[in-house]
């Protein structure tokens, strides 16, 4: 795939960014700047289950929002294709800042505060490390993905386990490999 077509514009694809539970995320260019279009794809996922996914993307980038947790611009959608357009949040994940042996510390208070304000709007975010890309000081959740709030599945008791070479993260590594 060279490009993929959302509405009424074509986006030509640079490269594949990353698979997630709900779809594929590429870097795209248009008129000279860098975007995310997000395809929505339909493989089974043993862990989770979905809805309307285009529709949960959308709603849930608006209660994000309403929630005050920084998050990539969505610039379109395409409903029938299952497609998103997005703000390109420059930079590393936190991931792969771990999994390189570099320091990430500076980031957990903003993580936790996006945890705090998660949990005041009754939410839960995806604490998973790939999930967000700090970009001039600032942390970006690139994901749109919410559920409704349950603690086990929160920044303490879930996400942190991620955040640091732990057992839970080397696990993870290797099952990468």
């Amino acid at each position: 795939m060279d490009t993929i077509k959302v509405n009424d514009r074509e986006y030509n694809i640079v490269r594949l960014l990353g698979k997630g539970k709900g779809g594929y995320s590429y870097l795209a260019e248009l008129d000279g700047k860098y975007l995310v279009v997000k395809q929505i794809h339909h493989e089974p996922c043993s862990y989770y289950t979905f809805g309307n996914k285009i529709e949960a993307e959308k709603n849930d980038y608006i209660r994000l929002g309403s929630a005050g947790i920084r998050i990539p611009e969505m610039l379109d959608i395409d409903t029938e294709n299952e497609r998103i357009v997005k703000e390109f949040i420059d930079g590393k994940t936190i991931f792969d800042m771990v999994a390189a042996g570099e320091d990430v510390s500076e980031y957990i208070p903003q993580v936790r505060e996006m945890a705090s304000l998660a949990q005041a709007a009754g939410l839960n975010i995806d604490y998973f490390p790939t999930n967000f890309i700090p970009q001039n000081g600032e942390l970006f959740y690139v994901d749109y993905e919410c559920n409704n709030y349950m603690e086990e599945w929160n920044f303490e008791n879930w996400g942190i386990k991620y955040w640091s070479r732990t057992p839970e993260f080397e696990k993870y590594l290797q099952q990468m490999k």
